[in-house]
């Protein structure tokens, strides 16, 4: 009976966070419509921004950033980073599913 239970607790838990990543497909589009400028479209910085904007910009594929929690590369997006102003555009699933599209970048 312990088996069953544990095997249903485990597969309810597999599709409840299932639910919770995002579509990277779907996070693609919102990518392109309000990161690409400023994060290339491979997530490589725009040299000519991050020159004006006299900043870094990490490239989304390194290590640095793949290492980052889905949590920590959400509160950038909605509330920002430094220099870069939070993405207003780009709220609520659409998160998620930018979060998914950066981890496919991954080098």
């Amino acid at each position: 009976m312990k088996r069953i239970i544990s095997g249903i607790v485990l597969v309810t838990l597999g599709v409840a966070m299932a639910h919770a990543a995002g579509n990277a497909t779907e996070g693609k589009t919102a990518y392109d419509k309000s990161c690409r400028n400023c994060h290339g479209p491979a997530g490589e910085a725009n040299p000519a921004i991050a020159k004006m904007m006299k900043v870094d910009i990490p490239n989304l594929g390194s290590p640095e950033v793949q290492k980052m929690s889905d949590e920590d590369l959400s509160k950038i997006i909605t509330g920002g980073k430094g220099k870069m102003q939070p993405m207003r555009s780009v709220t609520g699933k659409a998160v998620d599913d930018v979060v998914a599209y950066v981890r496919t970048l991954k080098k």
